[in-house]
């Protein structure tokens, strides 16, 4: 099998992965998005650097580097691209814009009967306002594009309220509200890959931020069925090939899927699990055929 490992730089991950297509004889190689070209004449080619990505059986789409929108909305158009020419794309176009932007993965989750948070989201901030009290006056503020924890915070005062939302309304940015969750300082990340658990991790943190990359703890779980049929739920709902599911469980006995992740790093999973992640992603990636879940 030909691989190219789409990505912005070297990293643990690539290099997991690249390790791993080695020893199984596949060839593989690492390409940078920012080295994407696009030519349209009979047909569309991409490629990147010296990789022609339209030549190759597989391409593994890693993080996608900040860049400007035009940036950004190009880099996925040539995943969509490679996807129409034929080329298999882990993750598809279509599941890296439905994981990466909250509000979609959001409304995928609740239109798919998961429980997910209630959750506003709004440009105004009048309705930013509005939408705090609906929800309780306790709520998480994220922005809508983002990963690691970075740029979230609760909200349950009127002076946090003013000085979160006012600079979100300078920046122009999004207001994205979700009602707060009352837990015990635990959620847990289950890792599915091809419609199974292969592995999950409880992370701890004294506060209500539980993200590793904020200092949470890891530990290995096992989870209970009900809990590992809410994950590989949540990932078939957006339709990914593997994904990191988040689900909390709330002091009610309810477990809320808070997000899917459809690049998800895991290497503190693998940390706390002792599983080689990409040894069994790029087995399965290997042996079943991508199937459109669009």
């Amino acid at each position: 099998m030909r691989v190219v490992i789409l990505a912005s730089r070297t990293g643990w991950h690539t290099d997991q992965l690249l390790r791993v297509l080695g020893e199984r004889g596949h060839a593989a190689a690492l390409a940078r998005y920012e080295d994407l070209v696009a030519a349209i004449q009979d047909g569309t080619d991409v490629q990147s650097g010296a990789a022609a990505l339209t030549d190759v059986d597989l391409v593994l789409a890693r993080i996608i580097p900040n860049g400007s929108l035009e940036q950004i909305i190009f880099r996925v158009d040539a995943l969509h691209a490679l996807e129409e020419r034929g080329i298999r794309v882990v993750n598809s176009a279509r599941v890296i814009e439905r994981t990466v932007d909250k509000f979609w993965t959001s409304a995928t989750l609740e239109r798919h009967g998961l429980p997910t948070p209630a959750t506003v989201v709004c440009e105004s901030i009048e309705a930013a306002y509005e939408a705090r009290d609906r929800l309780g006056g306790d709520v998480i503020v994220k922005p809508l594009f983002g990963s690691m924890g970075l740029g979230i915070v609760r909200v349950s005062d009127e002076e946090t309220a003013f000085r979160v939302f006012r600079a979100i309304e300078t920046i122009r940015g999004v207001f994205y509200l979700q009602r707060a969750i009352e837990h015990d300082g635990r959620d847990v990340r289950a890792f599915v890959v091809g419609g199974r658990i292969v592995a999950a991790i409880e992370r701890r943190a004294p506060g209500w931020r539980t993200n590793m990359a904020q200092g949470a703890e890891a530990r290995a779980l096992v989870l209970p069925e009900a809990w590992a049929d809410l994950a590989v739920r949540a990932a078939k709902a957006v339709g990914a090939v593997y994904a990191g599911v988040d689900l909390l469980p709330a002091h009610d006995g309810t477990v809320y899927v808070l997000e899917v992740n459809g690049i998800p790093g895991w290497q503190g999973l693998q940390e706390a699990t002792g599983l080689d992640i990409a040894a069994v992603l790029v087995e399965h990636i290997a042996r079943e055929p991508i199937e459109s879940l669009a």
